[in-house]
């Protein structure tokens, strides 16, 4: 019988997007970086450049990958990069504020303000399935690097419903119990390969803030 093996996983949601000061939902809408997201990449990385990262992975979507590459060349690693990282497809809701939603749809808002868990936005994609393909993704760059420290740069949504599945509380609070997720803050994890659940070892956490 051998000792089980358990990862470091740090979770951070990418720099800031043109559309994050109307708090648009992003989704899989591919948005450029603002100059303050380019600078928050740059503060992420000077924090990689210490952290003693064995891999850096990010989504397939550019403003994962741009603010995840300072921190991979920072670290001395090749970025990786996972399609199943990626934001939710927000269907209709993509590129619109909340308030545009209850205009346009707002029996669909409200429902899914009442429990986004078990009513995805009109068109978009089911969280139990978008929580079940980035958790997968978790465990396999955990299993790949069983003792490392593993930078995953993602996607705020896809995170805290990951983190919901992970310690195994309904899909439905992650509004709730996760309200904030900042830029480049920092959520680290340890995902041992025995158990079906992860502790949270520190929530976004300013970088500002690390000691």
């Amino acid at each position: 019988m051998t000792d089980a093996r358990a990862a470091t996983l740090v979770l951070v949601r990418h720099g800031e997007t043109v559309w994050h000061a109307e708090n648009r939902y992003a989704g899989i809408s591919d948005v450029e970086l603002t100059p303050r997201g380019h600078e928050q990449a740059r503060q992420l990385a000077g924090w990689a450049a210490g952290a003693g990262l064995s891999a850096v992975w990010a989504s397939t979507l550019s403003r994962a990958q741009i603010t995840a590459g300072a921190s991979a060349e920072a670290a001395g690693v090749r970025l990786r990069v996972d399609e199943r990282l990626r934001e939710l497809d927000f269907g209709q809701a993509e590129g619109l504020t909340a308030r545009e939603m209850r205009e346009r749809f707002p029996e669909a808002r409200a429902a899914f303000e009442a429990d986004p868990g078990a009513n995805p936005l009109p068109g978009g994609e089911d969280p139990a399935a978008a929580a079940d393909r980035f958790t997968a993704a978790l465990r396999d760059i955990a299993a790949a690097d069983p003792d490392g420290r593993v930078l995953v740069v993602a996607h705020t949504t896809a995170i805290r419903i990951a983190l919901c599945r992970l310690v195994g509380v309904p899909l439905g609070e992650y509004r709730r119990l996760f309200p904030r997720l900042d830029n480049c803050a920092l959520t680290e994890l340890r995902l041992r390969d025995d158990a079906p659940r992860a502790a949270i070892l520190q929530y976004n956490t300013p970088i500002g803030a690390v000691r």
